[in-house]
């Protein structure tokens, strides 16, 4: 954070994280304003929506901080900028990771040009990430709480977007965080963390789906072509999908559990396959679109990096090549199922260069076996 005293306008979502980051800055000296985004209106009676008792908590911690509040809505640039395009790639049988855009196209986008509108010098939110500034340059790097590290959902942010950017939790554990807010006296302390898709919660997700998506039955299908039951719209399942297929198998048991390997548009079919280690579900190489780097140019490549093709996974070795369609990752060891729609994100150590969108993955092996593989994003 700036050693001098500045406009610093937050992202007060009624979390306990975005909470201790407009502690820390008006304990800094900084003049503070919280701003509330109201993302998602469809459904605000709905049981699953959580924004109204958010909005209370964050006013509540306003109030005890000592800063003004405004709540700000944003569901018109949401639901043109984030939820068209989340409804587009399911309806094209791939697997999109809103939060990213949400990050992109309306918190460091709507929300940054609302800060500067009131006079900001930076915005700031409760993000666990970290920006070192060189001159002109800002380079977007890890958390030091690795196991709350957010910069997978952050790749996309440009220099622009970047450059006015504090980010107060990077260098705190999660539990420090809550320690502080505990002896402030936050409300906010020991409240849960939220989870889900950005805008949908904590609902059944087949069920918000199938509001906007219609459901169309096919057969679930072996890589043989055995049909062995029925799936109710591909939209419904991502590959690397254990839990909701209804066909039976326990770990351990003497039947292997049953994945989702493969979506076939053409046939309307779900590929199924028997066993997490079934090779249908590994690959070594993920063809990548649409890179984004945060530096606003590439390195020189081919390139030996790191990534993630899930947010949740270590990051892995691979060599970073382009193509005439994108860019191809080959992975040292094989990844369990990359996700078209989803994001192949890149590292240089602690410093996220940017990211990719998956197309598809493929190759258990240096070979030019083919393999599709795709991994589940929200559970279903």
């Amino acid at each position: 954070m700036s050693a001098k005293r500045e406009r610093v306008v937050v992202g007060l979502s009624g979390g306990v994280d975005s909470s201790v980051a407009a502690l820390l800055l008006k304990r800094a000296g900084h003049e503070v304003i919280g701003v509330f985004m109201k993302n998602w209106e469809d459904d605000d009676d709905d049981a699953y929506c959580s924004s109204r008792e958010d909005l209370v908590d964050a006013a509540a911690v306003a109030d005890v901080i000592g800063i003004e509040l405004e709540a700000v809505n944003f569901a018109a640039e949401y639901r043109e900028r984030v939820f068209a395009q989340f409804l587009r790639e399911y309806r094209a049988g791939r697997t999109p990771n809103p939060d990213v855009l949400c990050n992109s196209e309306i918190k460091f986008r709507a929300f940054l040009d609302h800060g500067l509108a009131l006079g900001a010098d930076r915005i700031a939110t409760g993000h666990y990430a970290r920006v070192r500034r060189a001159g002109a340059r800002a380079e977007l790097l890890k958390a030091a709480d690795a196991s709350k590290d957010q910069t997978y959902f952050l790749h996309r942010l440009t220099q622009e977007q970047l450059a006015p950017v504090d980010f107060p939790l990077g260098d705190l554990a999660k539990r420090r965080v809550r320690e502080i807010a505990r002896e402030a006296g936050l409300p906010t302390h020991a409240k849960r963390d939220s989870t889900g898709i950005c805008f949908i919660g904590e609902r059944p997700f087949r069920e918000f789906l199938a509001r906007y998506v219609p459901r169309e039955p096919g057969p679930m299908v072996t890589p043989e072509g055995r049909e062995v039951g029925r799936h109710i719209g591909l939209a419904y399942y991502t590959l690397g999908q254990r839990q909701g297929l209804g066909l039976g198998g326990v770990r351990g048991g003497p039947e292997s559990p049953w994945f989702v390997a493969a979506k076939d548009l053409a046939r309307n079919a779900l590929v199924v396959v028997q066993g997490h280690d079934h090779p249908l579900l590994h690959a070594t190489r993920v063809e990548a679109v649409e890179m984004h780097w945060i530096a606003g140019a590439a390195p020189d490549l081919p390139a030996c990096l790191a990534a993630k093709t899930r947010y949740r996974m270590a990051d892995a070795a691979c060599e970073i090549v382009a193509t005439p369609a994108g860019f191809r990752a080959t992975f040292d060891a094989p990844q369990f199922a990359p996700t078209p729609g989803q994001y192949l994100v890149l590292y240089d150590g602690d410093v996220c260069l940017g990211g990719a969108v998956i197309a598809s993955g493929g190759g258990t092996d240096r070979s030019d076996r083919p393999v599709i593989a795709e991994a589940a994003a929200h559970p279903t």
